[in-house]
């Protein structure tokens, strides 16, 4: 004797699939990138690179699982809060400068760079912000883009010759000959 099912199908209890549609090592190899990715966004935002971890929080929220998928949109919008409250103003090119030596000089040299970037979109003669990124590159071993950055800071303004010659910062620059050249021009 055969039982046949009495409840229709229509009405039967589907079972959920499971939370991941792949499975195996493929899938735990995915996720493992997904955590680490997540961390690194959640690190970002822990060293307020608010802009930064934006971004990589949005690269996650497409592909991660629904949970941590919402756990990004939720630090997206926190990273949003905090870029509106930090934002910089400044009335002067000076001003800007300023912050970027403060950011020079307290170590975040990445920060300080886009400074300096930010008043040569706007002023790309200001020798200031040359000679400021000169200092930088010789601080981060960029010999090259320190002669470049003071070179064009010196025809800007010569004086900035006369304060790169006693600036301790170009010590790391002072064995190179086209440093010393660039100081001390031989005049004819």
């Amino acid at each position: 004797m055969t039982f046949e099912a009495k409840t229709p199908l229509s009405t039967r209890r589907r079972v959920a699939p499971p939370t991941s549609s792949r499975s195996g090592p493929a899938a735990a190899h995915h996720d493992t990138l997904l955590l680490q990715h997540y961390q690194a966004a959640v690190q970002l935002m822990q060293e307020a690179k608010f802009e930064k971890a934006v971004l990589a929080f949005e690269k996650l929220v497409g592909s991660a699982a629904p949970a941590l998928a919402e756990r990004c949109r939720m630090y997206i919008s926190a990273c949003h809060r905090q870029m509106d409250k930090t934002k910089l103003d400044f009335e002067t090119p000076e001003e800007r400068y300023d912050y970027a030596v403060s950011l020079l000089n307290t170590d975040y040299y990445e920060e300080a760079r886009d400074q300096f970037q930010i008043i040569l979109q706007s002023y790309p003669e200001a020798d200031y912000a040359l000679y400021g990124l000169a200092v930088l590159d010789a601080i981060t071993g960029q010999a090259e883009e320190c002669l470049e950055h003071l070179s064009r800071a010196i025809d800007g303004n010569p004086r900035n010759r006369l304060q790169a010659r006693t600036d301790a910062d170009f010590q790391s620059m002072v064995d190179d000959p086209r440093f010393t050249e660039l100081l001390y021009p031989e005049t004819p």
